[in-house]
């Protein structure tokens, strides 16, 4: 066996189909109604089992409309693959069922992240192992009955498809091992690799420690570059919290360090610590990015909650830490605008291990995780009043399936949900084609904007409705150890026409013309009524290549009106940028049909989450 065996061969909510046509801002056609399947799925504000994963999902992530991909650890799973035991697999939403892949090497605890051409990167990962987790004698073939080669400098790549021929593909490897590293997507298509550990155990240590970050695809053969946060933050530096800011910094807080790096000048600049709480591993504070939206001016604010306050000296395996009480702590900093952490709404429990999701309304979803128990899901509003930002009303959780554990290796994972979206030529400019099907499939930084097309049905019967209606780009990352890697929310600035039919157009102008506020690689763009999203379709944002991205000045946005019935006059409206009106909602018939929510988590099964007070 070589050192490296060779690679082997939405749910039910939003049922009602909305006729949405996205044409460009110079041209204008019709669409017929696709249509939305029936679902059989779980209650509203209830679960339900719904297929096997074939595979216990320690990491997972969206890789198209319809395909989950799950990663394990090399373990005695029961399903095959090239006749040893597998641990990944590719999961149909629409089937509720899938088939094992061969990811070749054990990727206990690898990070991921999409690269700006769609295709994922899963790095890093654990020692070849045999029955019972003991350590390889031969470390390049791996040890039956796993046959897993050494996962530790590993990069492997997945172009995700529907017609299940896709494969993982082994690279050149890492010239350092990385247990627990981070990955996060940078402004050109690339991704940032940073710190991790060597072999592994309950927290990171000065022996096995790996500070250091680098960039792949690699640049001019560079070689890991040294971080003094990675350095200096032992022992709970594993899984470093990392994003890139639009200021095109990253913003990296490691155990209670917090520093700026400025990776084209390989620079870091300490911020003000964390307070009240570790949020890294073990810690394992819930955190996300919230929002980026014209009315908050696009401004990054980073979300933490939960963790543990435990100092750097009571790291240890000598006492019963289960039992030691996780925090309630919640924290947010705007790093672009100030350096220093704000005191948030505290969490109702402790939580460790919580997991915070972006929700296409807006608000975040807390689920998973524990106290020195088990913990129930909530939901944060990021535009509510401090003191009232977190709710359990509508949310059911008598009906969690008691006999299915969601913890360390159970992320969860956003589906698409709602409307489909078909544009038109001239969303770039003249002498564009329209791809196959005349779905809309990429959004570029800045240039023309393009309309979508609403009607009277659309708006529930009530053309003022276009007034609280938003387009959203959604990135759900990839997901593991309740962390969403390069998960990010962007609202695209907008305004409408509301007719006197009482069918309306929203006018939506493509990404800001900065990729460090949405860096590019595939997204799912929602359109969302009165809090009500739709069907996400998935598209591509920016060129679809990996290196610098082509930018243009944003077209003006025409004024936001609505014609009254019975003349040409415009009776006065707002604006729909920066709208926020996430706490109505919508009428008739819109609100009858589009009152569900569906979230996706796997722990050797998948659960369907339907979530009808998520809005």
């Amino acid at each position: 066996m070589s050192s490296h065996r060779q690679s082997s061969t939405a749910v039910r909510g939003a049922v009602a189909a909305l006729s949405l046509f996205a044409a460009s801002a110079y041209t204008q056609t019709t669409a017929n109604t696709p249509g939305q399947p029936a679902r059989n799925d779980a209650p509203i504000g209830q679960f339900e089992i719904v297929g096997n994963s074939m595979v216990s999902a320690q990491q997972m992530f969206l890789g198209t409309e319809d395909k989950v991909y799950i990663i394990d650890k090399t373990e005695a799973n029961p399903q095959k693959v090239n006749g040893h035991p597998a641990w990944a697999s590719e999961f149909s939403v629409s089937q509720k069922g899938g088939r094992t892949m061969d990811i070749v090497t054990n990727t206990f605890c690898a990070g991921g992240s999409a690269l700006g051409d769609g295709t994922w990167l899963n790095v890093g990962g654990n020692m070849a192992v045999t029955t019972g987790g003991a350590t390889a004698d031969n470390q390049n073939t791996g040890g039956q009955p796993y046959e897993d080669p050494d996962g530790a400098k590993s990069i492997r790549l997945l172009k995700p498809c529907d017609d299940g021929n896709c494969q993982w593909a082994m690279q050149q490897p890492m010239t350092t091992r990385r247990w627990y590293p981070t990955l996060e997507t940078l402004e050109d298509g690339s991704v940032i690799i940073l710190g991790g550990c060597q072999w592994g155990g309950f927290v990171n240590d000065a022996n096995q420690n790996n500070p250091t970050w680098e960039i792949w695809p690699p640049k001019d053969n560079d070689a890991p570059v040294n971080s003094d946060i990675l350095q200096n933050s032992l022992p709970a530096n594993l899984f470093p919290l990392t994003w890139l800011l639009p200021s095109g910094k990253l913003f990296v807080n490691s155990n209670w360090k917090t520093s700026f790096l400025d990776y084209k000048n390989k620079q870091e600049t300490p911020i003000d610590d964390m307070i009240e709480a570790v949020r890294v591993y073990p810690a394992s504070g819930g955190t996300a990015m919230l929002p980026l939206t014209p009315a908050n001016g696009y401004t990054a604010t980073i979300l933490f909650c939960g963790g543990n306050d435990l100092q750097p000296d009571k790291w240890t395996t000598d006492w019963d830490i289960a039992q030691y009480k996780a925090s309630t702590s919640c924290v947010n900093i705007s790093p672009d605008v100030k350096t220093s952490y704000n005191q948030d709404d505290p969490l109702p429990e402790g939580r460790s291990m919580g997991n915070l999701i972006l929700l296409p309304n807006g608000k975040v979803l807390c689920l998973n995780g524990a106290e020195t128990g088990v913990a129930g899901y909530v939901i944060y509003d990021p535009n509510a009043p401090a003191g009232s930002r977190w709710s359990r009303e509508g949310l059911d959780g008598k009906h969690h399936p008691a006999h299915v554990p969601f913890q360390r290796h159970s992320p969860p994972r956003w589906l698409r949900l709602g409307i489909w979206i078909e544009p038109a030529c001239g969303l770039y400019g003249p002498g564009c084609e329209v791809p196959y099907g005349g779905l809309l499939k990429q959004l570029s930084y800045g240039g023309p904007y393009f309309n979508v097309s609403l009607t009277h049905d659309d708006l529930a019967g009530d053309v003022n409705n276009i007034k609280n209606t938003e387009v959203i780009l959604l990135r759900t990352g990839f997901s593991t150890h309740t962390m969403n890697m390069g998960q990010r929310f962007l609202q695209l600035n907008s305004t409408y026409t509301g007719n006197a039919d009482g069918s309306g157009v929203l006018h939506v102008s493509q990404v800001p013309p900065n990729a460090a506020l949405f860096a590019p690689g595939p997204a799912l763009l929602f359109v969302v009524v009165n809090g009500v999203p739709s069907v996400g379709v998935q598209v591509m944002v920016g060129s679809g290549q990996i290196g610098e991205q082509p930018t243009n000045a944003a077209v003006a946005l025409p004024d936001a009106n609505i014609i009254a019935a019975g003349n040409n006059g415009a009776s006065s409206g707002s604006s729909a940028q920066g709208n926020q009106g996430h706490n109505t909602s919508a009428a008739g018939g819109l609100r009858d049909s589009l009152t569900a929510r569906s979230a996706l988590f796997v722990s050797g099964l998948l659960s369907l989450t339907v979530l009808a007070s998520l809005l």
